[in-house]
């Protein structure tokens, strides 16, 4: 529970008014405004036709161009905007601030 509060407090305090926050256990970002939600739900509702694509007869270039090239792709955008309207990632555990 204390850490749910940590992690609420820290995305509460945004006076740059970023879209992703660093992460405060770790390596990376999590959405602190409705903004960085809208960017994770599209990068997952593009994901989702690539997925279903993908078969048991699907052979190995089939496999890596109609999947893990398009989400190597996203994938690539997704960190890249996060990196733009982000924090600077890095790792750290826990509240710097304290």
């Amino acid at each position: 529970m204390r850490i749910i509060k940590e992690h609420l407090g820290c995305l509460n305090d945004n006076p740059e008014k970023l879209w992703f926050k660093r992460k405060l256990y770790g390596w990376g970002w999590t959405p602190a405004r409705p903004q960085g939600w809208l960017v994770i739900l599209v990068y997952i509702l593009l994901i989702i036709p690539f997925s279903l694509n993908i078969s048991e007869s699907s052979t190995r270039s089939e496999v890596i161009l109609n999947f893990f090239l398009p989400i190597l792709i996203l994938t690539s955008v997704l960190i890249l905007i996060c990196y733009k309207k982000g924090e600077a990632p890095r790792w750290q555990w826990g509240d710097p601030n304290k």
